[in-house]
């Protein structure tokens, strides 16, 4: 089961107006245009991230999945109906996006899109291999008619399970455990290195080695 930790607010400090503002507009400023520099403040720092990971940045890759995984959850929980199911796929979404960060291009679409469209396809994936599960009617209005994929994708998709689970078989039992608590159940390295009484520099390090031996076993 997956844990998130709920947003702490604070009120920001008082600003007061420049000497060249028209008096009154600090206190003034539209509500909406606040919400879109916030959002796209958001939108430009997971963008950023995603291209750090792309270069194999662990610590952007941990910042990336705090900042998103619980609308990824949701996405996935709302199209499988099986939380069970919805924590493997998860685990799959952040496999490939770690893998295929360096595809992501933010001029075509921003990390968030890019993330959720793996997702719903990774989702999708799953359904078809449940036959007897149908799919929402409220997801499927959201997906687009071309992404229902072809029997070659699908034992695709089957065949980089079996691989990503051949991958971290080969990790050893503890550096396993704590490449899947650190980025699939939200496990700081701090955590980690508590559990497992281990100093938290041996820990970096274990994740560190492992994410490349993963990435270096997938990429065969």
């Amino acid at each position: 089961m997956l844990y998130f930790d709920s947003p702490v607010r604070s009120r920001a400090p008082r600003v007061p107006p420049s000497m060249n503002d028209t008096p009154g507009r600090a206190e003034n400023s539209d509500p909406d245009d606040v919400a879109r520099d916030a959002g796209a403040a958001r939108r430009e720092r997971l963008n950023q991230l995603l291209l750090s990971v792309a270069q194999g940045n662990q610590q952007a890759f941990a910042e990336f999945y705090r900042l998103t995984s619980s609308r990824v959850f949701g996405v996935i929980v709302r199209m499988l109906h099986d939380t069970g199911e919805a924590e493997d796929v998860l685990q799959e979404v952040y496999t490939s996006a770690w893998r295929r960060a360096d595809s992501f291009d933010p001029a075509r679409a921003g990390a968030m899109t890019w993330l959720v469209t793996l997702a719903r396809n990774r989702a999708i994936d799953r359904l078809r291999q449940h036959r007897e599960t149908q799919l929402d009617d409220s997801a499927a209005q959201d997906l687009p008619d071309d992404d229902t994929p072809s029997p070659a994708a699908l034992a695709e998709a089957s065949q980089e399970r079996r691989r990503l689970q051949d991958c971290l078989d080969q990790l050893g039992a503890q550096q396993r455990h704590a490449v899947r608590d650190a980025f699939f159940s939200g496990a700081t390295y701090a955590e980690l290195a508590e559990r497992l009484s281990v100093p938290l520099g041996t820990m970096k390090s274990w994740i560190r080695r492992s994410l490349m031996q993963l990435k270096l076993c997938l990429e065969r």
